[in-house]
């Protein structure tokens, strides 16, 4: 207990107490004031100072008058001081939450630190405390979050220190807490028993799990050692990630994550285009991964993810902001993979469809049983994209109780895959709800759709095949319907049915009951556009029907969906979409013109809020939890969108870099990753008097990346009989021949199609 010394002085002659003096004196109580008096002889004398009416100081005698008595010391007192009473502390607020519980509570001005203990059901039958780095301080208060607690009912007890003495007399207890599940259903969890990630389904640990906490001051630091790793022990989160690669070693870790933390905490970033990267050895090689955020504040900013051959990985309660490419980008072969409870931001501001960043979260190239679910989008240009067009599948996701909060489009974007969508959210999306292509099935079921003008979509088909077209000029998918509630107020709401289609066919098969099939009779409709002047048949008649995944009892899994009139009830609610308690960051959007359906506009409101953003916590409690080392780690932020693959960098030089394709689409410089078609049947091009013949064809799913560590001359080589035509970085250029020439900066660049134009050549110079 800190002392406020208010008198003290040494008195040199030796204690000579009154003969027959009654001792008046009581036992420390640190909840009240008191005097504190310390003899030679090492007694200490203490007196409520409510009940002092004086002391008298005479000479070196000390007399405490107490209610017309006296305690007289004669000499000897080797200090007298005065001990300020503990305020109380208290709870302030307390909840349990999915498998975990929170308490915040009233500072003690003497205290040092703060043990928290937590009792309850399951293996806490007797008070048990909970690590340290979980108890935090926020300057005004103090919090701690238990979590990995299977559902039931617990207390957690909050006790001051005093130096290194707990003070028990002082500790406050919270009521009774109820702990729930976090919802499983989905297909990451399909089959498979185990538990995804660190914990198991109950929501305890695994047995023998590690657990990290990675905070803007641990995460470089965080240490420990990895079986078949190069070198032990492994240092730095990306270090620890990088040695699961090497496939010797599976045991369970929970990341947990306090605070803020930037790419410059990192020890490095695996991955330039995405920021951390998570990869197994091979395809879905179990890794066993968790990483999560503690309370409602936990946010990883200016970075993302990119996981690759991944099995059984895990990410909860987490915010997304200003992350480089996507969020979270599951790139290739992964599978029971879940993410949910997440805050999508925006991510990096750019140009073009890149304003609010890039995909907030990613399913491609072979991942498969994925839940993505309880997780808000908010304001996001482009949500979520399931699929290429390469998948062998099968590639079976989950896509249910997320709320779309004023997002733009891709609710999801399907291609390829089989998608149950069910019980989101979709609340004022601005382009389009979900959207299904490339032979895909899409089941939509029980979703509530809030001026959402173009709920449903099927490329070319319906809604899309009418006019110029609004989603895709791809190749359709099929989307059976059951049980949704559209509200049809937004403007030019449009959706079509079997029952009542459009010209062009229907944007969705809509069934009486959940478990009724779509007959293979009905297919997708032969559509007839303009294209580059000319008409065009976009789809072979009768090519695309629905597969019916959701009513085979060996693909479909166990699930209640919720009412679509409950769904806004339960999406915001307090175990809805999102972090614990929505998170620390408040903020609406604005209805007051009753047209945000139709606004797709990059928020600035919203927008200063993120980039001002910082979290509350001022530090763990007993260590400094400032704002990490010096900057160091990590690579330029990437960019791009679709094609698997990081783009590799082009590292400073004083030489020119020539990039040719094969009649593959294959480039000759390792420097670049290229999505997409070659030929050799597309004319030529001349480039230093070079004939080229081979050319990488520029179609919509088309896409070259790279990453410049210094600004370049960049020159795009076309066939010598067309105009250059291209997207960089999302932007349409303005050609006037065969070739275009401008500059770049720093940083990561894409190459996407704008015209149907054939690319022979790129050559990047240095600016002297």
């Amino acid at each position: 207990m800190k002392k406020l010394l208010i008198c003290a002085f040494t008195l040199l002659s030796a204690l000579v107490a009154a003969q027959g003096q009654t001792d008046h004196s009581v036992a420390r109580n640190t909840k009240v004031n008191q005097a504190e008096l310390l003899l030679h002889d090492n007694q200490v004398k203490y007196y409520d100072t409510d009940g002092i009416e004086h002391i008298d100081l005479n000479g070196n005698d000390v007399t405490v008058n107490i209610a017309q008595q006296q305690d007289v010391y004669q000499g000897g007192v080797s200090r007298l001081s005065f001990i300020k009473g503990a305020n109380a502390l208290t709870v302030i607020e307390a909840n349990g939450w999915l498998e975990s519980a929170y308490v915040k509570f009233s500072l003690m001005e003497a205290a040092t630190n703060y043990h928290v203990y937590v009792k309850g059901d399951n293996s806490f039958a007797d008070w048990t405390r909970i690590d340290a780095e979980l108890v935090r301080n926020y300057g005004d208060y103090g919090r701690a979050d238990m979590v990995g607690l299977p559902a039931g009912s617990y207390q957690l007890k909050v006790v001051p220190v005093v130096g290194d003495e707990e003070q028990t007399d002082l500790a406050a207890v919270t009521d009774d807490l109820t702990v729930r599940s976090y919802d499983r259903a989905g297909y990451a969890h399909f089959n498979y028993s185990a538990g995804v990630g660190a914990y198991n389904n109950d929501g305890s640990l695994k047995q023998g799990a590690k657990v990290f906490y990675v905070t803007a001051k641990s995460a470089k630091t965080i240490t420990t050692n990895v079986n078949g790793a190069t070198e032990n022990p492994c240092v730095g989160i990306q270090a620890i990630l990088a040695a699961y690669e090497k496939g010797k070693d599976t045991t369970p870790i929970a990341f947990r994550f306090i605070g803020v933390v930037h790419p410059d905490d990192l020890d490095y970033l695996g991955s330039s285009a995405e920021g951390l990267q998570v990869k197994g050895r091979r395809a879905d090689s179990e890794l066993n991964l968790t990483f999560e955020g503690i309370g409602d504040d936990a946010t990883l900013y200016g970075f993302g993810f990119l996981v690759r051959n991944a099995k059984s990985v895990e990410f909860r309660n987490l915010a997304f902001m200003r992350f480089m490419d996507d969020g979270i980008s599951l790139d290739t072969d992964n599978s029971n993979v879940w993410v949910h409870n997440i805050d999508f931001f925006y991510g990096k501001h750019g140009s073009g469809d890149h304003v609010k960043g890039d995909g907030a979260a990613d399913a491609k190239s072979d991942t498969k049983f994925l839940t993505i679910s309880y997780c808000r989008y908010w304001d996001c240009g482009k949500s979520s994209m399931f699929g290429m067009k390469d998948e062998s599948g099968p590639n079976y996701i989950s896509f249910h109780h997320n709320w779309f909060d004023h997002s733009d489009s891709r609710h999801p974007r399907v291609r390829t895959m089989s998608v149950h969508v069910w019980n989101n959210y979709f609340d004022n999306c601005a382009k389009y709800g979900v959207g299904a292509c490339s032979g895909s099935s899409v089941f939509v079921e029980n979703n509530y759709f809030l001026k959402t003008k173009k709920p449903i979509l099927s490329s070319l088909q319906g809604t899309d095949g009418l006019g110029s077209g609004t989603f895709s000029d791809e190749q359709p998918g099929f989307i059976k319907a059951y049980g949704n509630y559209f509200d049809r107020s937004a403007k030019n709401f449009s959706y079509y049915t079997q029952k009542a289609p459009a010209s062009t066919g229907y944007d969705t098969y809509e069934t009486a009951t959940r478990d009724e099939q779509v007959p293979a009779s009905a297919m997708t409709t032969t559509v007839t556009k303009i294209k580059d002047g000319k008409e065009v048949t976009m789809v072979a008649a009768g090519k695309f029907d629905y597969n019916n995944f959701d009513t085979n009892p060996q693909l479909i899994y166990q699930y209640t969906p919720d009412d679509a009139a409950d769904v806004p009830t339960v999406v915001t609610g307090y175990y809805g979409a999102g972090r614990l308690n929505h998170g620390d960051i408040s903020y609406t959007f604005a209805d007051n013109v009753g047209n945000d359906d139709t606004d797709s506009d990059y928020d600035t409101q919203l927008a200063a809020l993120i980039d001002n953003y910082k979290s509350a916590l001022v530090s763990i409690f007993g260590e400094n939890a400032g704002s990490g080392e010096e900057p160091g780690g990590g690579e330029e932020p990437g960019g791009g969108e679709e094609p698997g693959g990081d783009a590799p960098d082009v590292q400073p030089t004083d030489d020119v870099i020539l990039c040719t394709f094969d009649k593959s689409g294959t480039p000759s410089s390792s420097l670049f990753t290229v999505s997409g078609n070659g030929s050799s049947t597309k004319g030529q091009a001349t480039v230093d008097g070079q004939t080229l013949t081979t050319c990488l064809k520029m179609e919509s799913a088309t896409s070259i990346r790279f990453t410049l560590t210094q600004a370049m001359k960049m020159t795009l080589y076309f066939a010598d009989t067309e105009v250059a035509s291209i997207k960089i970085d999302g932007v349409k250029i303005q050609g006037t021949s065969s070739t275009y020439t401008t500059t770049l900066d720093a940083g990561a660049h894409e190459l996407t199609k704008d015209k149907s134009v054939n690319l022979f050549a790129i050559k990047l110079e240095p600016i002297k």
